[in-house]
């Protein structure tokens, strides 16, 4: 090919999947990038030699997204458009014997902790000193700051711990010196994530200790704002909230993934909670933390959950109003104990208990949304689409949450915040002017 000589050492990073595959991708882009190679993030051209894709494994959906996305590349290197294609991430941790056979374009397969073994077979050196200096794929403005992996909970339909091992948490230290990286970088929104936030510092300080790294992390200059994602409700450590309370920063957004309603289902999940306990959390969350967003996720059409035990969550979702819910239909995950239950409920059941879910926090977040009309709010704006800046307030996190529209006539710079009067409102959308 003629562009063969431009695109020597040139190396696009495709990500599929959650945020916590979105920064280890960031830290192979530093890594590369400090071994002088030439580094694109999800590029939309066919213009490097090298492309290294990092899979999800998480659920049927994403499994096939990331299948589909290593052929499109198996394929271009077939059509003499790339040179080499790796793959890492989860679906390759945990299938890459199986990928193998079944897509031998493919140069090499890695798993979630191989990193040293990816750049080794770039011919790159894993530099010590790039540890927590890593570039952003994301604006500016925010960054995921990663504070554990792995998981040490034995949720029945959950295989993430087959792809990420047991759950391993970085010092306060660590991620006090990454986050002033940061902020000097003009990050001034972090967003704390793991497989379970709530779990942190139990291997290494022998306690939860969320409650100090928070403290840590808010006395940083110039981090505005702190957000907490994928809290496990089990064992929540109540002092979290007194810090969220007492720290201007630290927003009053909680995602907490409850996946039912229901105490029997809960049950057959391995959840190590009832709805019951639930309830009393969510109430003293509510309680503690005036004001704050609670977002969760569920799970509909796990084995063992009939119509009665849909409709005790529907209830439940009715009764709790949450700021923010989302819905993934149940995928059958082998070598998990739910996978030992027969997955005798049709998908198209599922689907529909998806759909009745979602429904139901529609009309809940419609109502949420017109109280706010009148309101100002503190917005951190993203970016800029069509005729609008586009924008979050402090109940908001990137991708998954409501927005704020500014109409593009009231300017405002990408990665500022201003107050912003609420002066209409759909279901998952603010409209406001500049205060």
């Amino acid at each position: 090919m003629k562009t063969k000589g431009t695109k020597k050492n040139k190396v696009n990073i495709v990500t599929l999947g959650c945020s916590k595959n979105l920064v280890d991708s960031e830290n192979i882009f530093t890594q590369l990038k400090g071994n002088g190679y030439n580094v694109s993030h999800e590029s939309k051209k066919d213009d490097a030699s090298i492309v290294i894709v990092n899979t999800c494994g998480f659920i049927d959906n994403a499994k096939q997204e990331s299948i589909d996305t290593i052929l499109r590349y198996a394929d271009a290197k077939d059509a003499g458009l790339v040179d080499k294609v790796y793959v890492t991430g989860c679906l390759s941790h945990r299938y890459k014997d199986e990928l193998a056979v079944e897509i031998p374009t493919v140069d090499a397969w890695f798993g979630t902790n191989e990193l040293p073994r990816l750049l080794k077979t770039l011919k790159a050196d894993y530099k010590q000193e790039l540890v927590g200096e890593r570039l952003l794929t994301t604006p500016a403005h925010y960054a995921y700051l990663k504070i554990a992996e792995g998981c040490d909970r034995p949720c029945s339909f959950c295989a993430i711990p087959l792809m990420r091992g047991g759950h391993v948490s970085r010092t306060i230290d660590d991620l006090v010196i990454e986050a002033k990286s940061l902020a000097r970088r003009g990050t001034k929104e972090l967003i704390l994530i793991a497989q379970d936030l709530t779990y942190y510092g139990l291997d290494i300080y022998k306690k939860r200790n969320l409650s100090e790294l928070l403290n840590h992390l808010s006395d940083v200059e110039g981090i505005e704002w702190i957000r907490l994602q994928y809290a496990y409700p089990s064992g929540f450590p109540m002092d979290v909230l007194d810090v969220m309370r007492e720290r201007s920063n630290i927003c009053k957004y909680l995602d907490m993934p409850l996946q039912s309603g229901s105490t029997e289902l809960l049950k057959l999940m391995r959840r190590g909670i009832t709805r019951e306990k639930t309830e009393d959390l969510i109430k003293t969350i509510r309680d503690k933390v005036p004001g704050i967003a609670l977002r969760t996720t569920l799970i509909a059409g796990h084995p063992g959950e009939t119509e009665e035990i849909f409709e005790e969550t529907l209830e439940f979702v009715e009764r709790t109003r949450f700021d923010r819910l989302g819905v993934f239909t149940y995928s059958h995950e082998e070598q998990t104990f739910s996978h030992t239950m027969p997955d005798d409920i049709p998908a198209e059941v599922k689907q529909q208990r998806a759909d009745d879910i979602m429904a139901v926090q529609q009309d809940i977040s419609w109502s949420l949304n017109q109280a706010k009309i009148g309101n100002t709010y503190k917005v951190l704006f993203d970016r800029k689409e069509g005729g609008y800046f586009i924008g979050r307030t402090e109940f908001d996190s990137p991708e998954v949450d409501n927005e704020v529209l500014l109409p593009a006539s009231q300017f405002v710079r990408q990665g500022d915040f201003a107050n912003v009067k609420i002066t209409n409102a759909e279901e998952f959308d603010l409209y406001g002017e500049l205060v």
